[in-house]
């Protein structure tokens, strides 16, 4: 099966993806027309947008363990989308993050059609259990798309260990994520493992493993080398991300500017800036970080003292040299030449993006 580089890779996902999801959808409208709203929503969420990260990692570890791609690999690896579409509802319920990509929360989108609609009790209730549901069936089609791939079923049964393990590893990332809110911890050595767990291992080391499963070349040679370059890469991805929730264009993020400073999210640019911070920075950081109310003048404050501290060219410093470990990887040799420079390209997509 022919395809054009990332870009074509892209656009067999995103067929596979229409494709199930067109089928779900039927079903769902089946079960009732109550359900329409729930089917535009997964719809819009899954379809309308999104980089496709985990199963390109995916689709590139199994070309790199010597596989031949074909429709069922595309249905098997889009799997890891809907992994990704729970975890992104469930995230904004946790955070009480009101926007995505530029458009409202599903748990926000149910608040409001609660309120259209005039029903009964909380509408804010009936949006975040909404959400949660949603989040949970987006969870559902994962599973289904991988158990209905049309994969053969001895290779399947191989990937579900690091299928299973991919998804307890992000959910206990997520619940590290939350603890460290809760905690107000200043750790960056804490603040670096809620990275790696809620991010780094389930968006390029576990998809490159899961992937691989399916091969012909799968061995424990070839899980290892996705690791030495999945694990520095993942940790790089998610710093870049970090810095993208204070710095980002809202225009780019679908988010409004400085985000997560309103969360209060104890990402490592925050840790690492409370330990450089002095004792003026430090105690007007403290007094703005996490504060719903924030306006564009306060966000510029904390911008300010980040970049005052050293703390962001720090982090810099790190992305660039956890991306550097993730090329240097890519040189041991194991990995097909046609995937190590798949593998290079998507090293400079995950970390020098804007959004």
């Amino acid at each position: 099966m022919d395809f054009d580089g990332i870009k074509g890779l892209t656009q067999e996902i995103n067929t596979s993806l229409t494709g199930f999801f067109e089928k779900e959808s039927l079903y769902l409208q089946a079960i009732g027309s109550e359900l329409n709203p729930v089917a535009d929503a997964l719809g819009h969420f899954l379809l309308d947008s999104g980089k496709r990260l985990r199963p390109l990692f995916a689709t590139i570890g199994f070309l790199g363990a010597g596989g031949e791609l074909t429709p069922s690999i595309f249905r098997a690896v889009s799997s890891l989308e809907l992994v990704h579409v729970c975890a992104l509802i469930h995230d904004d319920v946790m955070d009480a993050s009101d926007t995505r990509r530029g458009a409202p929360a599903i748990h926000k989108q149910f608040e409001n059609i609660h309120n259209q609609e005039n029903l009964h009790g909380s509408a804010s209730q009936f949006g975040v259990a909404s959400a949660i549901l949603l989040g949970d069936l987006a969870l559902i089609w994962a599973a289904k798309s991988l158990h209905e791939s049309g994969v053969a079923p001895e290779l399947i049964l191989r990937s579900l260990p690091i299928y299973d393990e991919m998804r307890v590893e992000l959910m206990a990332g997520q619940y590290l994520d939350v603890y460290e809110q809760a905690l107000a911890s200043e750790s960056v050595e804490r603040s670096l493992k809620v990275a790696r767990y809620k991010s780094g291992k389930y968006s390029i080391e576990r998809p490159l493993h899961f992937g691989a499963t399916f091969a012909p070349g799968y061995s424990p040679e070839i899980i290892d080398s996705y690791s030495h370059y999945g694990l520095p890469l993942g940790e790089a991805f998610q710093l870049r991300d970090d810095v993208i929730g204070v710095f980002g264009d809202p225009e780019k993020t679908g988010k409004p500017a400085g985000d997560d400073l309103r969360e209060g999210k104890r990402t490592v640019l925050v840790a690492t800036t409370l330990s450089k911070a002095n004792p003026a920075q430090r105690a007007t950081f403290l007094d703005l970080f996490g504060k719903k109310e924030l306006d564009i003048a306060h966000i510029d404050t904390l911008r300010q003292i980040i970049t005052e501290t050293g703390a962001l060219t720090e982090l810099e410093s790190i992305i660039s040299e956890m991306t550097s470990k993730a090329h240097e990887a890519l040189t041991h040799g194991g990995i097909t030449p046609e995937a190590v420079a798949l593998l290079g390209q998507m090293a400079v997509a995950a970390t020098q993006r804007s959004s």
